[in-house]
């Protein structure tokens, strides 16, 4: 296509993983063209250096080759050179997650920022990909997968697709394969599903009816009068593993993963936990599609995806996102309260085990987020808060606040649709973007609840939420019952082969008082051993404060610890609906009913 950057890519060596791009542009710069792969992608805040990944590469012109140096880790110079300059390269792709690519026998996958790359002072052209086939019989059924506009492409075929800039055109995974597909249409607007991996007896009618009433809550919810979807089309696409879990999301496609057992077997009418897992994901990162793709902090408008972004504001971004992808579930039916009530639960005891919840507020969270949050080590549990468990939390107080404070006639809801339509619906306010000051006025506004005690409490500050004090008014009472708790070394464990491995000791427990460190492989509790299951019935057989030996390996040496045994402190809380009185039910159910989106 003439007046566009063209891209060709193709899967010339599956079993090597490797993929090979071809980038021609007509009209490079004379004085050498720069071309740069990004560092990090949307979504994901850590540096991930995708350059690394570029096996070769080499330059032609009509003369023959360009000399190519590299400026950076990312970065290349095109020497100057007369007419049209193409690039060859070869991309290792060997990364099963969300973020990067990946490409075996079985499929291929990759996002945009690690396989294409930029052509500097021309992102604003409009970009045009040819994928291509892998040669080979056994890849004859394979399909394309991604909301990338066709340009001659047929829609899951192979062929040209088209962006109207660089910034589209990495915002729009790709999944190549023999994979499940299933449409629905939510307010009008096709949704694929699209599922890779075996999974055997998958029911995809029951995924499309489920996530259909989460896509059409979600879109009323920010658009109530015009139920109008901010995309043409949406895809969901997830790769199916043994074990595991994760998301990324897209302006209109998201990329998951999630591991087998959780997702719907034909023939079984009950929900179980890993499925509403599933549709808690699904659900979080399809909320994406307005906070963060089209809502963003102003450091994202645009994006510079060479360097760090910080922000404050990922308690907002992320955070108020993780509040609603359960809460969407709830008022569409998918889980109920006690459901709802039992994970809530889960949120506040993983957020109260850490002490590091008393060190790091969700805006310094947010802050640090490329060097703490996404590189946590065994000590993360005593240094750090998650923006995502607190900041949920922080939702759910902003909601509950707003909600006491005008009777009902506010929600947290006002607030997100007041950000849709000044941050994200037009072209215009979504350059703009949320500036790092703005977000407590704007609550306040749109509220008219007075909230500067709160963000400076619970948003700056590292107090814990009155979770009590918030939750009492719509009927629900908070227990914990940790006083009943079983003795415990305050550890985190893991198995490293038939050894019971340390992963975090948190501070001020047994362990932590003792001496033990993590990283120790525990061998023997008193002259028994320790192995990866049975810890807790060794220690039950032992009351609040006994002494025990323990024996473990640090590296290669032996060590003995004297622990003082006390009951484990960690959390246990709990959430009870109450049923009367009436006026307090017929608030919480306002709260969490349909009709409140």
């Amino acid at each position: 296509m003439k007046n566009a950057i063209n891209y060709t890519i193709v899967a010339t060596d599956p079993v090597a993983h490797l993929f090979e791009v071809t980038l021609t542009v007509d009209r490079p710069a004379p004085e050498g063209q720069i071309f740069w792969l990004p560092a990090w992608i949307p979504g994901s805040y850590m540096i991930r250096e995708f350059a690394r990944n570029i096996v070769h590469i080499r330059a032609e012109s009509k003369a023959g080759p360009v000399a190519l140096t590299k400026v950076d880790k990312h970065t290349w110079l095109a020497a100057p050179c007369d007419g049209r300059i193409v690039l060859t390269y070869e991309v290792y792709a060997w990364d099963l997650s969300v973020r990067a690519a990946h490409l075996d026998q079985t499929h291929g996958f990759f996002n945009g920022t690690s396989v294409f790359l930029c052509v500097q002072g021309q992102e604003y052209l409009p970009h045009v990909v040819d994928i291509r086939r892998p040669e080979g019989d056994e890849y004859k059924p394979w399909r394309v997968a991604t909301a990338l506009p066709e340009l001659k492409a047929r829609r899951y075929g192979f062929g040209t697709y088209i962006a109207q800039n660089y910034d589209e055109l990495i915002d729009h995974p790709v999944e190549l394969g023999t994979f499940e597909l299933a449409t629905f249409k939510a307010h009008g607007v096709p949704h694929d599903i699209v599922i890779t991996g075996r999974v055997p007896n998958l029911d995809m009618a029951r995924l499309a009816v489920d996530l259909k009433k989460v896509c059409e809550a979600q879109i009323a919810l920010f658009e109530p009068k015009t139920k109008r979807a901010p995309m043409d089309r949406y895809v969901f696409m997830t790769m199916v593993v043994g074990d595991g879990y994760g998301g990324l999301e897209h302006r209109a496609s998201t990329a998951l993963i999630c591991s087998r057992a959780d997702l719907p077997v034909i023939g079984q009418k009950e929900t179980s936990d890993g499925y509403r897992t599933y549709l808690g994901l699904c659900s979080h990162e399809y909320f994406h599609t307005w906070n963060v793709k089209r809502i963003k902090p102003a450091v994202f408008a645009p994006y510079d995806l060479r360097s760090e972004g910080y922000t404050s504001l990922l308690w907002l971004f992320e955070g108020l996102t993780s509040y609603y992808d359960d809460l969407m579930l709830v008022r569409t039916g998918l889980m109920d309260e006690q459901q709802y009530f039992k994970t809530l639960a889960k949120t506040v005891n993983g957020v109260l085990r850490g002490s590091g919840r008393t060190k790091q507020s969700v805006a310094e969270s947010s802050f640090d987020a490329w060097v703490k949050y996404y590189r946590q080590d065994e000590n993360a549990p005593n240094a750090i808060v998650s923006y995502y468990q607190k900041g949920a939390l922080v939702g759910l107080g902003l909601d509950l606040t707003i909600r006491e404070q005008t009777n009902g006639r506010k929600s947290l809801d006002d607030v997100m649709r007041a950000l849709w339509l000044r941050y994200g619906r037009d072209f215009a306010s979504m350059e703009q973007g949320l500036a790092e000051d703005d977000a407590e006025a704007l609550f306040e506004e749109i509220s008219g609840v007075r909230l500067k005690k709160f963000f400076d409490r619970y948003i700056r500050g590292t107090e814990d939420l009155p979770l009590d004090k918030l939750l009492a008014p719509f009927g629900v009472t908070v227990s914990d019952k940790r006083k009943d708790a079983k003795l415990g070394l305050g550890v985190r464990t893991t198995r490293e082969g038939n050894d019971c491995k340390l992963a975090s000791v948190y501070e001020g427990g047994a362990a932590h008082q003792a001496g033990l460190s993590a990283g120790d492989l525990l061998v023997a509790l008193n002259g028994l051993r320790v192995t990866p299951t049975n810890l807790d019935a060794l220690l039950s057989r032992y009351r609040a404060g006994d002494v025990v030996s323990i024996h473990a390996f640090r590296r290669d040496e032996l060590m003995a610890f004297n622990v003082v045994l006390v009951q484990d402190d960690a959390p246990q809380v709990s959430f009870v609906s109450q049923e009367k009185p009436a006026a307090t039910v017929r608030k919480r159910a306002k709260w969490l009913s349909v009709q409140a989106a």
